[in-house]
């Protein structure tokens, strides 16, 4: 009942205004020339414009209050401006765009205060998703991984698990249209379920962020931001192919897209298949092919006073899964076993505007349906998770140089089975956080603090016969956890910006830590739930510098996270069918280290970028062993230059990327140890303009040398399979 009273709540956020405020101006250079095809955004809001011809632009019922406008053109500086805007109110500015220096942006982030970059007391990274394709990544995950500090849990080129600084699985947690994405998240044996395509940038919190997002956000977020609308009074049409030789395989994808003043819309239609990937010495991996079918589409609604955008996002994932004695036989479609993932994702945001305050609501629905096949007519294993969120926000008026927040958001969540086998439980859960940040600003000295409660309910369906295999035990548990958090962040220098963040977060237990009572086909383990686990609870304490000069940027990010009841699976010693039994225990955990990096930008020679990044994360329990799943440190490079051939042809670029992997040596009593690597990638591309169309062509080379290989958090590694060798990328992009 309570879910249907905020929505309800939710709903009735009605109050549109008719005011007609508007910003208005022209955009210009430092020799006073207009500058044309400028983007111009809205902070937290799904507002988006283009200069035109004379680098004059102007944007209709802009909501009252403060606003930050972004502006962002190739070659020139992002700038931030800040506005106010009344009732009935026009204002006009005059932009100067710089010649762009560096390649650290300041970027606008989904942060606490929705504030761009530099106005962050957290550093978050962000990664613009469509420039990350064009090096080759296959999936969503791999593409994260070209972040300093993350890394991937792969089983193929098919299923990929992020990794934020040695934390995986329930410790991180994913948002998709700014609703928390829920598909059994557990299991090491299937990716996100989310697609490339229809996903704009990802903004990533590295350490706790339980004060906005609850429960499991201890290790990090994963924060994805969807496709923007058109800009206004447009319409957009953009056609994408991708090819792969490794894998013979194809990335299709149509977009569509039109927006008025008030109203916008898009589609999208997304189509992938892959076949076998192959090895560096020519072997087949049998059964790792995949098909993904995905559909995606938005509205939105503005006025002067209100805001609304509806998503949804349908995701159909049909996966191989590769054992030994898989006869090959077909060529894409995947053989037994295999993994059939459905996800349905429903937003629905609104923010209403008062004269010194906002007031942000946000419900999602995702329903999350997994089979696995043994064979054409057996379903070894079947779940449907049904999931409500609701999250909702009051940023109250600034109190002199205070900003604040107030809010509640929660989760309602059901999991039933219908296969043959269990993994977890019939279950319920139910949980609800109430925080409240503030922010104060003083010179050039940002202060953030703030607290938050949650509680969780845990309910367990009893089902089987009590010690047989696949049975539960009746549970009805309860979690609370209350957390704060701390930063401050200061200028020392107009070149130098230091950040420091104390923060602490929570995990309650998932569903198989608590139950599981069986053989988890994933990782050939019986693994035994322990229904008297507490909450793990963290304290981390980051260090950012910042550097950034003309020609010359560095960072250092160094963190310390100490972990009180880190929930862990150990074995006993005892066997059961030929299986070893694992425990879950929990101990005492630490987790230390952090990235470091520089981007070098020469002035004799401002088409060349050369970037370099160093990571490193070392894991131990109490008892001097270490955690599973760390992955090795890593030396990232990448040497890249950017230029324009003629008027038409444009933002062309050369890439060479070498990155080593050390070895792993420190490992848990079920992993091995890894040597270490060099791969090696390149890639050429460039925009076409063709009248008013524009058209982009690359082509990209991973593994350049075809070397043979073995990732730590490869799932493949217990048999011996090399990752993927060689492969050539094609990608062909339209703008009509």
């Amino acid at each position: 009942m309570k879910k249907y009273i905020f929505l309800i709540i939710l709903m009735g956020f009605t109050t549109m205004g008719l005011a007609q405020n508007s910003v208005s101006g022209t955009i210009k250079n430092r020799n006073n020339e207009t500058i044309s095809n400028v983007e111009i955004s809205v902070s937290d809001a799904v507002i988006q414009t283009k200069s035109n011809e004379k680098g004059q632009f102007e944007i209709k019922n802009l909501p009252i209050g403060k606003w930050i406008l972004i502006f962002k053109k190739d070659k020139f500086e992002i700038k931030s401006e800040q506005v106010s805007i009344g009732n009935q109110e026009q204002k006009i500015l005059d932009i100067i765009l710089e010649n762009e220096e560096h390649h650290i942006d300041e970027i606008l982030v989904s942060s606490v205060f929705n504030k761009t970059q530099n106005e962050n007391v957290v550093k978050i990274d962000h990664i613009n998703l469509k420039q990350i394709q064009n090096a080759g990544a296959i999936n969503l995950s791999d593409a994260l991984a070209t972040n300093p500090g993350v890394s991937v849990v792969s089983t193929g080129v098919s299923i990929g698990k992020p990794v934020i600084r040695g934390l995986s699985g329930n410790r991180v947690l994913t948002y998709a249209q700014g609703i928390r994405l829920e598909n059994q998240q557990f299991g090491e044996e299937h990716g996100l379920g989310l697609n490339a395509n229809g996903q704009e940038s990802v903004e990533i919190i590295k350490g706790p962020a339980s004060l906005l997002y609850g429960s499991d956000a201890m290790g990090g977020v994963l924060y994805f931001n969807p496709e923007k609308y058109a800009a206004n009074n447009k319409t957009e049409l953009a056609v994408n192919q991708v090819v792969n030789s490794n894998t013979q395989g194809s990335n299709s994808s149509v977009t569509v897209k039109a927006s008025e003043e008030k109203f916008k819309f898009l589609v999208q239609n997304n189509y992938t298949t892959h076949a076998d990937y192959k090895t560096p010495n020519g072997e087949t991996v049998v059964n790792t092919r995949f098909i993904e079918k995905d559909f995606k589409i938005g509205t939105s609604f503005a006025t002067s006073r209100y805001v609304a955008d509806f998503r949804y996002n349908y995701n159909d994932l049909n996966l191989g899964l590769p054992e030994e004695e898989i006869e090959d036989s077909r060529f894409r479609t995947p053989l037994f076993p295999s993994q059939k993932i459905e996800n349905h994702l429903l937003s629905f945001n609104q923010k209403v505007f008062f004269k010194n305050s906002k007031l942000e609501a946000t419900a999602g629905y995702v329903f999350n349906d997994r089979k696995e096949l043994e064979s054409i007519d057996e379903i070894a294993l079947f779940m449907k998770l049904k999931t409500f969120n609701y999250n909702v926000r009051y940023y109250l008026p600034d109190f002199g140089k205070f900003e604040t927040i107030i809010g509640f958001q929660g989760m309602n969540q059901e999991n039933r089975n219908f296969g043959e086998e269990r993994l977890i439980p019939n279950a319920k859960i139910a949980d609800i956080g109430f925080f409240g940040t503030s922010q104060y600003k003083f010179n050039k000295n940002l202060l953030q603090f703030g607290v938050r409660y949650d509680f969780r309910n845990v309910t367990i369906q009893e089902f089987g016969e009590f010690g047989t295999e696949g049975s539960f035990q009746k549970l009805d548990k309860n979690f609370e956890s209350i957390n704060a958090s701390f930063g401050f962040k200061t200028e020392i220098t107009e070149k130098i910006t230091t950040r420091i963040n104390v923060a602490t977060g929570f995990r309650a237990p998932n569903l198989s830590e608590l139950s599981s009572n069986g053989v988890h086909e994933g990782s050939n383990r019986y693994e035994i739930g322990n229904p008297n686990l507490k909450n793990e609870q963290n304290f981390q304490v980051d260090l950012n510098v910042d550097y950034n000069a003309e020609h010359f940027d560095f960072f250092a990010n160094g963190f310390y996270n100490n972990i009180n009841n880190y929930i862990f699976i150990s074995p006993n010693g005892n066997t059961i069918d030929d299986n070893f039994v694992y425990d879950y225990l929990q101990n005492n955990a630490v987790l230390f280290g952090g990235e470091t990096g520089i981007h070098l930008h020469l002035h004799e020679i401002d088409w060349l970028h050369m970037t370099s990044s160093y990571e490193i994360v070392i894991g131990q329990l109490n008892n001097n062993s270490s955690l599973p799943l760390l992955p090795a440190n890593q030396w990232k490079n990448n040497f890249r230059a950017n230029f324009d051939v003629s008027k038409n042809i444009k933002n062309s670029f050369i890439f060479l990327q070498a990155n080593y992997t050390f070895n792993q040596n420190n490992i848990s009593q079920f992993e091995t140890k890894t040597n270490d690597y060099l791969l090696l990638s390149s890639g050429i591309g460039t925009d076409i303009q063709m009248n008013k169309s524009k058209f982009n062509l690359y082509l990209t080379a991973t593994n350049l040398l075809n070397k043979e290989y073995v990732a730590h958090l490869s799932r493949l590694k217990a048999d011996g399979i090399y990752n993927m060798g060689r492969n050539i990328v094609l990608g062909v992009n339209f703008d009509l």
